[in-house]
């Protein structure tokens, strides 16, 4: 699970802005984490109490936002969005396809004060 590996620099990011805009305490913080990205929500959340354990997030709600997969044919152009196991584009067919979005993984924001 290197979810506690992400989540940890995520905190050391966090700590950082708070250092610099001098601010007390973290309320929330939201997370952006596409559908294809190499983290898994699930284990984010539940690795986030011992991520943040002893650190200025220790009292902060963690929300989640999903960002969908989405994916754009080179044949007919269409975008689509992208299931898993289902490798072709749903409009014409083609295996000839681009993925445009879902890979994200983005810190969006921190309520602080």
């Amino acid at each position: 699970m290197h979810e506690l590996g992400v989540m940890s620099e995520v905190v050391r990011i966090v700590e950082n802005v708070v250092m610099e805009q001098n601010l007390s305490q973290v309320e929330s913080l939201v997370l952006q984490i596409g559908e294809m990205a190499s983290v898994i929500p699930y284990y984010v959340e539940q690795c986030y109490p011992a991520a943040v354990q002893g650190t200025i997030l220790e009292n902060a709600r963690l929300d989640i936002e999903i960002i969908p997969a989405i994916g754009r044919c080179r044949e007919c152009n269409k975008v689509f969005h992208v299931t898993e196991g289902y490798m072709k584009c749903p409009f014409c067919h083609s295996f000839s396809w681009e993925l445009t979005g879902g890979r994200e993984f983005l810190i969006k924001e921190i309520a602080a004060c």
